[in-house]
């Protein structure tokens, strides 16, 4: 299976991925302290998503993700969402990256491949909204996971995304639910990331060597890494991706904050301040695929642009 991201690594040797969403629309004014949390702003404030993505592209992401992270039809039937209206703001996910994308490269994205859309499939772990992506331990079976995400995940595929983006995956179980579910829908490819508690382990406490050489017998999966992790935990955990797996390797992690699932915010007063010199060496352990996560920036991803060109 050829890979989306081969005309980017001939052209720059890398891709740049966007950063967080969340944070970012609470700059602007948004309030997500809610269960649906970026989602919210799907009925709320669309408009302000796409400017978010506009933003993305404009500091030079290779690839944005869509709000569809916290978008699951458990947590939107919990809102009062029939199931209709659900699909439809999954699909508006997509469509509000693909219109962003198409607006930045109008007049402006001469001799460059087109920027992707990854449709986000976030873990089950945040229908809970709890802070169980962190943790893992659902107590549910691998065919109870891929019953939670099957229906969902065909939605996303179909909503015209380019590839989609399993991330901040806790669990072996979940891991393997998803690998799965890939090979009822062929045709689609995908990433997975994990959320990782260590430098050697994935939030389960699982084996994040054990989890990359999962990952990397599926061929469906074009890359493999970690997101939504401490900054200063990604060299390791890409050193060991590298040893496990030949796909594309994954650097995304967090600016280095806590989250309080009570507050459904970010704790203050712990990033990293030499994210981007953490990010160089990410791509010297093997990384190629690079960007940030939570209360990361458009500045952040611009600045790592440009370290990483």
């Amino acid at each position: 299976m050829s890979s989306l991201f081969d005309p980017f690594i001939q052209k720059n040797g890398l891709l740049i991925i966007d950063g967080a969403m969340a944070t970012e629309l609470e700059k602007h004014g948004a309030d997500l302290n809610h269960e649906l949390w970026s989602a919210k702003l799907l009925t709320e404030n669309p408009g302000l998503i796409k400017r978010v993505h506009l933003d993305y592209l404009k500091a030079g992401a290779d690839i944005i993700t869509t709000a569809s992270y916290q978008a699951s039809f458990t947590g939107f039937e919990k809102q009062g969402y029939t199931k209709e209206k659900a699909i439809a703001l999954m699909i508006l996910a997509t469509n509000l990256a693909i219109e962003a994308r198409e607006e930045a490269v109008k007049n402006n994205w001469v001799g460059q491949p087109l920027p992707l859309v990854a449709a986000s499939v976030g873990p089950y772990g945040a229908s809970l909204a709890d802070g169980s992506e962190y943790r893992g331990h659902y107590g549910l079976t691998v065919e109870e996971l891929m019953d939670f995400h099957r229906e969902r995940m065909k939605v996303l595929i179909d909503s015209g995304a380019d590839l989609l983006a399993c991330e901040t995956i806790p669990s072996l179980e979940e891991a393997k639910a998803l690998i799965g579910l890939l090979k009822e829908f062929p045709d689609t490819r995908a990433w997975i990331s994990f959320s990782c508690k260590s430098e050697t382990e994935i939030s389960d406490g699982s084996s994040f060597a054990e989890a990359v050489a999962l990952a990397n017998q599926s061929e469906q999966v074009l890359a493999v890494g970690v997101n939504c992790t401490p900054p200063q935990m990604l060299e390791s955990l890409i050193k060991i991706a590298h040893t496990v797996s030949n796909k594309r390797l994954l650097a995304y992690p967090n600016r280095g904050g806590a989250w309080d699932a009570s507050q459904k915010c970010w704790l203050p007063g712990s990033a990293q301040k030499d994210f981007i010199g953490m990010a160089v060496r990410w791509r010297e352990a093997g990384a190629t695929l690079i960007g940030g996560c939570c209360q990361t920036s458009p500045s952040d991803i611009a600045e790592m642009k440009n370290a990483l060109n």
